[in-house]
């Protein structure tokens, strides 16, 4: 994928890149930052997995409220929405007291949300259906540079700068995306005569989602794999610290996974040519077994650190096809609906992962989550190989 420089000033692949590459920035600053924040405010795992469980569901009653906000305010009044709601949240995370941790991070996730939904309904719009096979690596190969330098770069502004300095840095990527996006001048939403609007009772879409069993799939998986990048992201920095290794480390553990990002385009090149069945199935498999190691293993840090980065390492793969299963499944007068939908994977996993680990933290101790995620991943293998063969090939083969 190849760009000229004129078409970052035109809404064209290159620009969503770009956007899709400030939003991550912002996101990845303060990943390690604000659970390691919350351990020390809360003082245990369990509790933590308590405040994401609660501030998720908020955050997914949020998400599915965007329809109807593009519906009533547009795109563009939602992408301006979230960007305000990103900074207060960014101000309120900033404070060591549980309210301000509690509030920051719920409108943190539905800023976030409304975001990732705007952009990929953009994307639908201006970026053709054949090249999503190789913008969606690109995509996530340099979303590698955010998650490889933020987690370890909002530790160290935290511990040697400032507590807030990391949540600054985080609401000025989010400024320059936003003024970026602005300047673009992106066209409103397509007209499509065979489009319904989205409706104003989320319930309709979202039976409407689940009727349609790609859709489905698409979902489930998206849900098991940011879930282990949620409990990645959370989990590590408290392993570090509670192990002895120290916040550092955690953040040092955090970006060294990361790095496996930057594999996910040659991962999408073999997607092209083989398929992302097999390669789907292939990640998560691999990512389970590790992940279960990781928690058995865990009792020797230095030991559970290496293990942390190599399972990092294999769930990059499933990253590689990023979100082709849905973008090669959405009926195009449905998108805005079905996205919105879809959208919601992140959130689920965000309710789902800390509502279950705070259960399993209450009987076992902290490498019983990693077991789990790996038991998780193994039937996500699973799950894949329903997946079309064809999906993910490219079209002249």
């Amino acid at each position: 994928m190849s760009f000229k420089l004129a078409a970052f000033a035109r809404p064209e692949a290159p620009a969503f890149l770009v956007l899709f590459t400030l939003d991550t920035l912002a996101r990845a600053m303060i990943m390690t930052v604000v659970p390691l924040q919350a351990y020390a405010v809360l003082g245990n795992a369990q509790q933590v997995s308590v405040l994401y469980f609660v501030a998720g569901t908020i955050g997914l009653c949020g998400s599915l409220s965007v329809p109807y906000l593009v519906t009533r305010i547009h795109r563009r009044g939602t992408f301006t929405l979230a960007f305000v709601g990103w900074i207060v949240a960014m101000a309120l995370l900033s404070q060591p007291y549980a309210w301000a941790l509690f509030t920051g991070l719920a409108l943190q996730l539905f800023a976030g949300a409304a975001v990732t939904i705007c952009l990929n309904l953009y994307v639908l719009d201006n970026v053709p259906q054949a090249r999503l096979t190789r913008f969606e690596p690109m995509r996530m190969f340099l979303a590698g540079i955010g998650w490889i330098t933020g987690p370890v770069a909002g530790v160290y502004l935290s511990t040697r700068l400032a507590s807030w300095a990391p949540f600054l840095l985080s609401a000025g990527f989010f400024l320059a995306m936003y003024v970026y996006f602005r300047w673009l001048r992106v066209p409103r939403a397509r007209s499509n005569p065979s489009a319904s609007r989205p409706q104003a009772n989320p319930v309709n879409f979202v039976r409407r989602f689940f009727q349609q069993p790609r859709l489905a799939l698409a979902w489930i998986l998206s849900v098991g794999r940011s879930a282990w990048w949620n409990a990645f992201y959370i989990y590590t920095p408290i392993f570090a610290v509670a192990s002895g290794l120290g916040e550092e480390a955690g953040g040092l553990i955090s970006s060294f996974g990361s790095l496996g990002l930057f594999t996910v385009t040659f991962w999408g090149w073999v997607g092209r040519r083989k398929g992302i069945r097999w390669l789907l199935v292939f990640g998560y498999a691999v990512t389970g077994l590790i992940s279960i190691l990781v928690g058995i293993l865990m009792s020797s840090p230095l030991i559970g650190a290496v293990l942390l980065v190599v399972s990092a390492f294999g769930a990059s793969i499933t990253d590689g096809p990023g979100n082709v299963p849905f973008l090669r499944s959405v009926r195009p007068h449905e998108r805005a609906a079905m996205t919105s939908v879809y959208s919601t994977y992140r959130e689920m996993s965000r309710l789902s992962m800390p509502g279950i680990y705070s259960l399993i933290l209450l009987i076992f101790p902290l490498p019983a989550v990693f077991v789990a995620s790996g038991s998780m991943m193994l039937g996500l293998a699973g799950l894949s190989r329903y997946i079309p063969r064809r999906f993910g090939l490219d079209r002249g083969r």
